[in-house]
Parts: C-alpha cells; sequence; structure tokens
C-alpha cells in the first residue's frame, strides 16, 4: 500500500496504477510508532472504493488490537462495500514498540497464539451469520448475531502470517491462507539459523508443516494456499535497474542469502523461472513482490 499523502487524487491514481499493472492485491501492514500512521480498515475502504478488481488486504492485523466481535463488523462492512475483495490477515504480534507505544501488554508467544486461535474462532462463528455464542479464556461473545453477511462465502479469505511452528501449525490448521515469514529479527538472533530457514530446504520444512497441520485438522492440505514476502528483488535489463532490499538483508548480508528463493536477481526470463520454480518446489503461490511496483511491473504482467 502506497504510503497515504496528499494530495489524496494523486494516492487514489498511484491505487488505480497498481490495478492497471495487473497486480492481484494491494496490502498494508500494521504497525504504531516510528512514523506509521495509515488505519488499516480506512485505507482499505477507500483503495477498494477507488479501483474495480484490485483485492486489498491486511498484511498483517495484530490481533492483540482487535476484539473479534468488532473486528467482524468492520470485515464484514468492507466485504460488502468492496463487492468481496477482502482478504483478512492475522498475526499474533511480533513488534515490542507497537505494544510499549500503545501501552497493550506484549504477553509471551504462546499466550499471543493462543489469543489469536480465539480470534479466528469468533471471527468465523460470527461469520457464518447466525446466533453464536463462544466461551474462551480470552473472548466471550454471547447470542452475538453476525451481520452484515460478507459477499464472500463462507467468509473472506483468513490467511495467518507467522514464522515459528506454533504459527504454521494455527495456520495449517484454520488459515485459508499461510504466510511463511522468515524468523523475527532480534538482538539475540542466530543468523546461521536464519539463513538456513531461508533456504529451499528451509522454506520446505516450514511449508510441511503447515500441510501436515491441515491433514491433523482435516483439511486437504492442498487447499491451504502459502505466501512470503521476497527478501530482496533486483530486476535488471529493463530501462532502469529495480531494486528492493528488506531490513533482514541488510542485517545478514547478501552473501547469507544469496541461494535463498526469496532472493529475486536477473532479467525478467530469469525472475519468472524462479518464481516458477518457488511454486512447484515449495508450493508458494503468493508473493509479495517488494517496494518497486513499476520495477516489477513486466514480470506481473508476464505471469497474469
Amino acid at each position: 500500500m502506497p504510503r497515504l499523502r496528499q494530495p489524496l487524487t494523486q494516492w487514489r491514481d498511484r491505487i488505480r496504477h497498481l490495478e492497471d499493472l495487473g497486480f492481484h492485491t494491494v496490502a498494508i501492514a500494521d504497525h504504531l510508532g516510528d512514523g506509521w500512521s495509515m488505519d488499516p480498515i480506512t485505507v482499505m475502504a477507500i483503495a477498494a472504493e477507488a479501483t474495480t478488481t484490485l483485492r486489498v488486504s491486511t498484511s498483517v492485523l495484530c490481533n492483540d488490537f482487535y476484539h473479534p466481535f468488532f473486528l467482524h463488523r468492520s470485515i464484514s462492512n468492507l466485504d460488502v462495500i468492496s463487492e468481496g475483495r477482502v482478504t483478512l490477515g492475522l498475526g499474533a504480534g511480533w513488534r515490542p514498540l507497537d505494544y510499549s507505544v500503545s501501552g497493550v501488554r506484549f504477553d509471551p508467544a504462546p499466550v499471543r497464539v493462543a489469543r489469536l486461535a480465539e480470534s479466528i474462532a469468533v471471527l468465523k462463528g460470527l461469520f457464518a451469520g447466525e446466533r453464536f455464542t463462544f466461551a474462551g479464556e480470552h473472548f466471550r461473545v454471547e447470542e452475538a448475531l453476525g451481520a452484515p453477511r460478507p459477499v464472500q462465502s463462507p467468509h473472506p479469505p483468513i490467511m495467518v502470517g507467522g514464522g515459528g511452528r506454533r504459527m504454521l501449525q494455527l495456520g495449517g490448521r484454520e488459515a485459508d491462507i499461510v504466510g511463511i515469514n522468515p524468523p523475527r529479527l532480534t538482538e539475540h538472533s542466530d543468523p546461521a539459523k536464519m539463513a538456513r530457514e531461508l533456504s529451499a530446504e528451509g522454506l520446505r520444512a516450514k511449508a510441511g508443516i503447515v500441510r501436515e497441520a491441515a491433514a491433523a485438522a482435516g483439511r486437504d492440505p492442498d487447499a491451504v494456499l502459502l505466501q512470503t514476502n521476497l527478501l530482496d528483488v533486483r530486476v535488471r535489463g529493463m530501462e532502469r535497474d529495480s531494486r528492493s532490499t528488506s531490513d533482514l538483508v541488510n542485517w545478514l548480508g547478501e552473501a547469507a542469502v544469496t541461494d535463498s528463493p526469496l532472493v529475486l536477481d536477473g532479467d525478467v526470463e530469469r525472475c519468472i523461472d524462479a518464481l516458477h520454480e518457488l511454486r512447484e518446489t515449495v508450493g508458494i503461490t503468493e508473493i509479495h513482490l517488494g517496494n518497486d511496483a513499476d520495477g516489477v511491473a513486466e514480470i506481473v504482467k508476464r505471469l497474469s
């Protein structure tokens, strides 16, 4: 999602430009402090109104900032307004600064993940449009009737994004889309371990965790879509070279991720081949291509 700037007409034009380029979805992160200013639900509504086919997605909402009863109402309204173009991405929360600036308690990971699992259960119950009661450790809902009914059935796709086993298993059990994320970067991170997780073998292992959890829950593992964000994108041979680099690459160093499938480096043909290989070998079909939309436009055009 482009940063919201004045005049708003130019921001809307930029959103329409993404649609014209052939992108499938525009996504917005959910962070606080450090200049993060866009409210995800508000700008998703504006982006949906400005376009006709482009999907709008949270990537991802911090679950601890949203009670599922009220989040259901916002997302259902947005799905109606957009005529069924919403994806609801949810995460357990990982960025300590988001919690410290807001005063929300940063609970241990198992607690945050358990709260996310309950939130998904409440959301699904409300999306069904029937009287729904839920009594959990973190949330209670009494005889609530979810309204309005979303356009998408049984509900807007739910994406769960995470990098650890606990989150990947939750995604396999409950989500329509699972975001396979890199490990969280902290002062205690082991660079060698992180590099291994970003390798083809590491990504396949994470995809395997998702599929095993889906199968154990009685779901079709192949029905769960996999998503990821590329770490480093260099498209060469165009009128201008395109480059998008993540903070993780800057921290690890380029040499540590040279062989990672999450690095694109080459001309358009080579980049397309690499994306096809990522799909065929890991099963990832939804890919965030960095922050230079025009630089990857030819790749999107060819793939779409």
